[in-house]
């Protein structure tokens, strides 16, 4: 059964960071796989978890880079080639994933990008919608068995505030029919990372196989390089001279609500929920910018409509 969208108590909070919470957990035999982790909140995120013993997988677009960051790290990290925006490339992924566990018990669907200029890929799918939701969806469903097999598997999907720009338009994802909008388009991507978390908690409950979404919170990283200056100026990121505004959070705490979703105690026999500053977000308010769940990414029906049309866009047929 899918939780109730209401924070729970969490002894942990907005500047708590990554390593906060896995402080005093041995996670000891735990398989985690992390998309993108290699750069920003990732790279936080592989590094707690590593350190408090798990074995760490990471899917990287560029696997060079990703050694020479990861290299200098703690614990038991390798790093597989994985480009989510080419279906080929995450079902050698996924493969080469099965070669080397029998199971996975952590999954965190990281890996992003953020209003960038209207790109396509190679089956002519707008980019964000592509990258951020599809490929998670397909690498998911690849994964699907190494998941179930675990017993008790966590499946965490990166959502955002962003979310609050717009629900998936599922008759037209790709902005075949409409004006390309970049932000309506991370928007409707965000959203789709929440609904799919949504749906396949749904599903996977009886497997075993539980699914949250992810605010990390606002953080200065590599996700904004589409963005000018004078963008991020306008919506008060950075100051005149340059200057991360003080409500933003570091890596280190940006990391903390995804690590806090793959390993809580209190998360235990819960699911489906949008989480943010390591606990149940409440609902939005009508004056909440940087906080808060909006209603429709908790729409079981529109969840349930974006699952058949994610099937039908990537020829997946994933029904736990």
């Amino acid at each position: 059964m899918v939780s109730q969208q209401r924070p729970i108590g969490s002894p942990f909070g907005y500047r708590s960071t990554a390593r906060d919470v896995v402080e005093g957990l041995d996670l000891s035999g735990k398989r985690v796989l992390v998309t993108g982790g290699y750069s920003g909140i990732g790279t936080e995120t592989v590094r707690a978890l590593a350190e408090a013993g798990a074995n760490v997988l990471v899917g990287a677009r560029r696997p060079a880079q990703a050694e020479d960051v990861l290299a200098p790290m703690d614990g038991a990290i390798a790093v597989l080639s994985l480009d989510l925006s080419d279906p080929a490339s995450i079902d050698t992924f996924a493969a080469a994933v099965a070669e080397r566990w029998d199971g996975v018990d952590i999954l965190i669907n990281n890996a992003a990008v953020m209003a960038c200029p209207l790109t396509r890929d190679s089956r002519g799918y707008e980019s964000q919608f592509a990258t951020n939701h599809l490929g998670h969806f397909q690498l998911t469903a690849r994964l699907w068995p190494l998941l179930a097999a675990g017993g008790g598997a966590r499946v965490v999907a990166l959502s955002s505030i962003g979310h609050r720009l717009g629900a998936p338009d599922v008759d037209d994802p790709n902005f075949e029919r409409r004006d390309y909008d970049k932000w309506l388009a991370y928007g409707q991507a965000k959203s789709a990372n929440a609904l799919f978390a949504l749906h396949l908690d749904k599903l996977g409950e009886a497997h075993g196989v539980r699914a949250f979404s992810v605010h990390p919170g606002g953080i200065m990283t590599d996700l904004q390089r589409h963005l000018t200056e004078e963008e991020q100026r306008a919506m008060g990121w950075i100051d005149a001279d340059g200057n991360v505004s003080e409500r933003f959070k570091t890596t280190e705490q940006g990391a903390a609500t995804s690590v806090w979703a793959g390993v809580s105690p209190l998360l235990e026999g819960a699911g489906g929920v949008y989480l943010e500053d390591c606990d149940v977000a409440a609902p939005a308010s009508p004056d909440s910018r940087m906080s808060g769940v909006q209603p429709h990414v908790g729409d079981q029906a529109l969840a349930e409509r974006l699952w058949a049309k994610s099937e039908e866009l990537t020829g997946v047929a994933f029904r736990p």
